[in-house]
């Protein structure tokens, strides 16, 4: 088939890319010429494990290409996909401006039957927006399709090669069978695809990554719990993930969720829960637990410095929302780099590949380190924000060496405390007791 992708964000050169690699031929349209003129060059724009390999092997084998003019890459295209940011707004509803931008360009230049799918992560109601938009100059037959991503960032190429189910919001059986074509090469193993109307597809993706905010946040108001009541989260987690109700994802307590998806999308839900005049009690709770639990590390670092923070240098591992990406968007790490650097402490930090993108936003206000034992050196506190592979094994007598005191924040609970108690580690962690060395050799 030939598609064409609107956006080269990172849904966006994600789909484009999967989508060449079984056989399609693909366009992606983007209006920053250095973006395309980079991708057209083979320099790849995001980090995403497994991407650039099939990235430069559709690129060389023209399977893929890349353009700023719109109505060229969307010509000899049957299906358009739309994958155009919508940032949330003051009111936290999703800005549409770009999705309705293209729909209306769409229209001026479209020359016969095209399905437009909104693969972007809208709220329900958006495809008739675009429909109407597109009809404003066009007169001829097209459809518009809901197919939201459930992309997981460190593993979307995965998530897209073999996705565990695929969604598809569609009102002409034209469309259903266009749609349903171009994915079954990536469905042949039996998961389902489920077609819908369109208004349920575009809930679908909101209700998904409520739901697992939810999961997130609740399970941070255990871990709450567990501190006050001398109990220990990894065990209440063990416990009731077991459970084939519940299930084992996302129980895992730290300092909250981040990212482009959980937070835009659980505050696009409540609007458009408020729009129709319901109170959606739940979600108000998931975001006002989830900024709280973003600085859930500052009160116990306080207590640990007599609330006298002036000076005193923090190390800081990890600084991408999640590991295996870079991307920063409402990453905790940077909550925590604000607020140290209030109280007037040093910061200096290390992430195998979000520091350019942290740099870009605080500067050279905190120190960035080349590995994360340099980044440890005269430091009075180690915290942990992201949960890298790297750090799950560290080699603890680096640690000791380079660290002023032997202290460490994790808000991830990478280690096991009466290991590291009995290394000399003063360690706090999210949701279980708090490890104190016997002899005081922590400082």
């Amino acid at each position: 088939m030939k598609i064409a992708v609107v956006g080269t964000g990172y849904v966006g050169l994600v789909t484009g890319t999967c989508f060449a690699e079984t056989g399609n031929d693909v366009t992606c349209v983007d209006i920053d010429k250095v973006k395309v003129d980079k991708l057209t060059n083979g320099q790849i724009t995001i980090y995403e494990p497994g991407l650039e390999k099939l990235f430069l092997r559709n690129l060389k084998e023209e399977r893929l290409r890349f353009t700023t003019n719109l109505e060229e890459g969307i010509k000899d295209a049957e299906i358009i996909f739309l994958a155009l940011p919508t940032p949330p707004g003051e009111d936290g509803s999703a800005d549409l401006k770009y999705v309705l931008g293209v729909a209306d360009h769409l229209g001026k230049i479209m020359t016969d039957y095209k399905v437009i799918v909104d693969k972007s992560t809208v709220p329900v109601g958006t495809a008739e927006k675009v429909h109407a938009a597109v009809a404003k100059n066009f007169k001829g037959e097209f459809d518009v399709v809901s197919n939201p991503e459930f992309l997981r960032e460190g593993v979307a190429v995965d998530d897209f090669m073999k996705p565990d189910r695929v969604v598809i919001g569609a009102g002409s059986d034209r469309a259903r069978k266009l749609m349903g074509d171009l994915y079954a090469p990536f469905v042949r193993s039996g998961n389902p695809v489920i077609y819908m109307d369109v208004r349920s597809a575009e809930l679908t993706k909101y209700a998904a990554n409520s739901f697992l905010a939810t999961k997130i946040s609740f399970m941070n108001e255990i871990a709450q719990l567990c501190e006050r009541l001398d109990a220990d989260v990894d065990m209440v987690r063990k416990g009731i993930g077991s459970d084939d109700r519940i299930g084992k994802r996302f129980l895992f307590p730290g300092i909250g969720y981040g990212g482009s998806c959980f937070p835009k999308d659980v505050q696009a839900l409540v609007k458009s829960s408020n729009e129709v005049s319901y109170d959606f009690r739940i979600l108000n709770a998931v975001m006002e637990v989830n900024e709280a639990q973003k600085l859930h590390l500052l009160p116990k670092i306080n207590k640990f410095f007599n609330n006298d923070l002036k000076g005193k240098k923090f190390a800081i591992w990890g600084l991408a929302f999640k590991p295996n990406t870079d991307d920063i968007r409402e990453a905790p790490a940077l909550y925590m780099i604000d607020e140290l650097l209030k109280a007037g402490a040093k910061i200096s930090v290390f992430d195998p590949e979000a520091m350019p993108n942290v740099k870009a936003v605080v500067g050279d206000t905190i120190e960035y380190s080349e590995n994360q034992y340099d980044c440890l050196e005269g430091a009075d506190a180690l915290i942990i924000a992201t949960e890298w592979n790297e750090f799950r094994t560290p080699n603890f007598l680096k640690i000791v060496t380079a660290l002023k005191n032997k202290v460490i924040f994790d808000g991830r609970n990478l280690f096991e405390g009466n290991a590291v108690k009995e290394l000399g580690f003063y360690y706090e962690s999210v949701g279980r007791a708090t490890a104190v060395p016997t002899n005081g050799t922590h400082k």
